[in-house]
């Protein structure tokens, strides 16, 4: 397994400011969003994180200017080693290069990832939503509804002895 500090060392002499974290026994790295393309390339030619688990977003609605934040999951197998890599947009132009040329089971990954987020993965080679229908002028897991009907009289905390 690749030690914290090593990887960091190795980053740090590539891209010099990235700063490498364990969250929970997963290193984590922050990386800005128009090198992410550069940075996972890096990571996956140089130094064997060569397979992709996992490309998805959270919505922060408070964070102004860094509304949207894609986490992008690698593994290096040989070493044994995770990674987790977030990169911040905002929701006016929530725009991120495509792993695409990286890794080609991105393609599906960042589709569904656009689907739920409004996520536009630059250079996709059909970014188009996946699992919602076409027609859907909305991106559901954003945080920009209620999570609840606040008129639902079986949802009242009374009704749960609350």
């Amino acid at each position: 397994m690749i030690s914290l500090a090593t990887l960091q060392e190795k980053l740090q002499g590539a891209y010099p400011g990235l700063q490498l974290v364990d969250n929970r026994g997963m290193m984590e790295c922050e990386i800005p969003a128009d090198k992410n393309l550069d940075i996972i390339s890096y990571l996956h030619k140089e130094l064997g994180f060569q397979f992709l688990t996992d490309i998805t977003a959270v919505h922060y609605p408070e964070e102004q200017g860094r509304e949207l934040c894609v986490v992008t999951h690698l593994h290096n197998l040989v070493e044994n080693t995770r990674l987790r890599l977030k990169a911040y947009v905002p929701v006016a132009q929530p725009d991120i290069h495509s792993l695409t040329s990286v890794f080609s089971g991105a393609n599906w990954m960042e589709r569904e990832t656009y689907d739920f987020f409004g996520i536009n993965f630059v250079g996709h080679p059909d970014l188009r939503r996946i699992l919602n229908v076409d027609e859907m002028d909305y991106f559901p897991m954003r945080k920009e509804y209620q999570m609840e009907d606040p008129t639902r009289l079986d949802k009242d905390d009374a009704m749960f002895g609350r």
